[in-house]
């Protein structure tokens, strides 16, 4: 018997119960994977909650981790047993001391990665991959324009913006999360809390404004957002971290210059295990090289997931959250 985290019906922290269960054997294509360090991510709290929904009840929790193959399918043909594998996204349940998802979804772990570092950056530091690297190809020189620049993902693409010599201008809710920001790498930060961003943009630009910005706030930047990309500009719209954008008039971006904007997700960028391990790759060299630092802030047994969320969801972390089985 392993154990592992879940929920038999929606709620807070409370709901989460730690129980006994058989991992099952691994399916053709499927990896059992032992694993050694689990993510902590916002979307898991939002299958908790109900906010989004679980293909069944009672669902395991969460997506993101690393640690050591020890069984795999008839059929599978990138793994073998021993193998040290990651993973960011796959089926929920990865609150476990074991997890069977589909070879498709993980990746050759170096030995230069600890478990930890992998599952810590997994998620975010491949999505910051696709945005910088793929959404928009930013070239050194470029100035853009993050939100939330000093949390998990803004952390890290304040450090890999400045590694390939991009002036990225974050926002941020306070002067410690502005200190953070600039000590990643931010080039220069606009507190919202009282300072009006699209001027400020404007002010840093010498009145040119950005080609690009990325935003995964939503509802509450949204407006923000077009006024701080230049004519023909790019708004990549990656998350609604404070609601959703509805009702959007598409004449609004002919109005403010011609605008292109686009909604990319994870999914589509790694849609085929070789396109995920490339990113993947270019994640951990980064990593390697000194380019990117992971920070681990806390770290919870996994019996304590509950008071994991708790934090999490209070705001009361930084970097990024692991759970050791």
């Amino acid at each position: 018997m392993a154990k592992r985290i879940q929920f038999r019906a929606h709620g807070g922290p409370e709901v989460l119960e730690y129980v006994d269960y058989q991992p099952a054997e691994p399916g053709p294509q499927q990896v059992r994977v032992s694993n050694k360090a689990i993510g902590l991510n916002f979307i898991d709290t939002y299958y908790r909650s109900g906010l989004y929904s679980p293909p069944s009840l009672p669902s395991g929790v969460g997506a993101e981790g690393a640690g050591v193959v020890e069984a795999v399918g008839s059929e599978v043909t990138r793994f073998k047993v021993g193998d040290r594998v990651a993973y960011g996204s796959g089926p929920l349940g990865a609150y476990s001391d074991v997890h069977v998802l589909p070879e498709a979804n993980l990746v050759h772990l170096p030995d230069a990665i600890s478990f930890e570092q992998a599952a810590g950056v997994m998620l975010k530091g491949l999505t910051v991959q696709y945005l910088l690297r793929q959404t928009y190809e930013l070239k050194g020189g470029e100035t853009i324009l993050f939100h939330a620049a000093a949390g998990g993902v803004g952390s890290l693409a304040c450090q890999w913006a400045k590694a390939l010599g991009v002036k990225l201008i974050g926002t941020v809710s306070s002067a410690q999360k502005a200190a953070l920001a600039k000590a990643n790498g931010a080039w220069a930060t606009i507190d919202y809390s009282h300072e009006n961003v699209a001027q400020r943009v404007l002010e840093l630009t010498d009145g040119k404004k950005v080609p690009v910005v990325y935003d995964g706030v939503g509802k509450d930047t949204w407006l923000t957002s077009l006024d701080s990309v230049a004519p023909r500009g790019l708004v990549v719209s990656f998350g609604n971290a404070s609601g959703a954008v509805d009702g959007v008039n598409l004449g609004i971006l002919a109005a403010k210059g011609s605008l292109y904007v686009t909604r990319p997700t994870l999914a589509t960028y790694a849609n085929n295990a070789e396109n995920l391990q490339r990113m993947a790759d270019e994640l951990f060299e980064m990593i390697i090289s000194g380019k990117l630092t992971v920070d681990i802030s806390q770290r919870y047994p996994l019996a304590e997931a509950a008071k994991a969320q708790t934090e999490l969801s209070a705001r009361r972390t930084t970097g990024s959250v692991v759970l050791l089985p």
